[in-house]
């Protein structure tokens, strides 16, 4: 019953559908590179909308999840091209709206600085380096005159939801003026990481806790981790994991005290609906400010339709619902 009422609660603070705008019809994308955390240069694009040559428009900043992801929202490991993060800055120009997307630090046109020793690989790819990449994203969208800088967002999808909520609350007062977070945890990925081996691998559950311990009070991944485990905790993530795991993103909800948009599959298989997003359905429900959640039927954790139960909903356009619901959101929050 307390799960119907606050999605019913969310659906009543829904925005009102955004009225009918005609822009001029395409955009212009610009090629950009800007220093990350620590001075590295991270590659991007700026998509904006044709109507930035006659006013300045509102931005957003758009985070992808984990692994190798680059700024289009694909994933190295994959043998699919998703291009969510690519669809979205397609979906929101057309409304309106300016978005900055980058490759990951040693992703892509951002690879270029790894460094080949393991200590070294440790400090470039720690925590709080990716946080700090969010922040300098958006300073870098900031510096762009066609932007309005007091209609800001992060949209954060996966891992991405928890990079943009850990740099939301580094900034402050200075944080922006929105936030989505889709497809993302809202428990602690200690939590969720340990429950997520246990079912499709409980053989290995007292090895996976075994690190997480050593990893959590060393910053180092064990040398002896099992190998059947490299690919969850490869030797270099220990400082990334020293903070992601313990990061607490229903707290971080809580404290952003701005409008903020909570978008989800209901066929996710990775972040399980509801049991693994219902912490940040209670966080939104308990702030002042107004928020709102829509968790989408038949939807994967790509945001796309599934056409069954082996489908991964990699392929496609983005799902109707969410692709409506974020746009309309964001042009009524930022004032599009």
């Amino acid at each position: 019953m307390r799960r119907r009422a606050l999605l019913a609660g969310a659906a009543a603070l829904a925005a009102p559908p955004a009225a009918a705008q005609k822009y001029p019809i395409g955009t212009r994308p610009r090629a950009l590179s800007f220093k990350g955390k620590g001075g590295i240069a991270l590659s991007g694009t700026l998509l904006l909308p044709l109507v930035s040559e006659l006013q300045k428009v509102p931005g957003v900043v758009l985070v992808g999840g984990s692994g190798p992801t680059d700024r289009d929202g694909n994933n190295a490991l994959l043998p699919i091209r998703i291009d969510l993060l690519k669809q979205i800055a397609g979906l929101l120009a057309d409304n309106g709206i300016a978005t900055l997307r980058y490759d990951k630090r040693g992703v892509a046109a951002s690879s270029g600085q790894v460094p080949a020793d393991l200590g070294a690989q440790e400090r470039f790819f720690a925590w709080d380096n990716y946080v700090g990449d969010v922040l300098a994203a958006h300073a870098e969208l900031l510096r762009h005159d066609e932007i309005k800088p007091y209609a800001t967002a992060l949209f954060g999808h996966s891992e991405g939801g928890l990079l943009s909520l850990a740099a939301a609350a580094a900034m402050g007062k200075r944080a922006p003026y929105a936030m989505v977070v889709a497809g993302t945890p809202g428990r602690r990925l200690v939590d969720i990481v340990r429950e997520q081996i246990a079912r499709g691998a409980p053989q290995l559950s007292a090895e996976a806790e075994r690190v997480m311990k050593a990893t959590l009070a060393t910053g180092h991944v064990p040398d002896d981790t099992a190998a059947e485990l490299r690919l969850v905790f490869p030797a270099y993530a220990g400082p990334f994991f020293r903070g992601a795991l313990t990061f607490d993103p229903a707290q971080a909800v809580l404290a952003f005290d701005s409008p903020c948009l909570l978008l989800h599959g209901g066929a996710d298989a990775q972040i399980m609906p509801m049991a693994e997003i219902q912490p940040l359905i209670d966080a939104l429900g308990r702030r002042d400010k107004p928020g709102e959640v829509l968790v989408a039927p038949a939807v994967s954790h790509n945001l796309k339709l599934v056409t069954g139960p082996t489908d991964p909903g990699f392929a496609g356009p983005i799902a109707p619902a969410i692709a409506d619901k974020l746009s309309s959101w964001l042009r009524h929050v930022l004032g599009a």
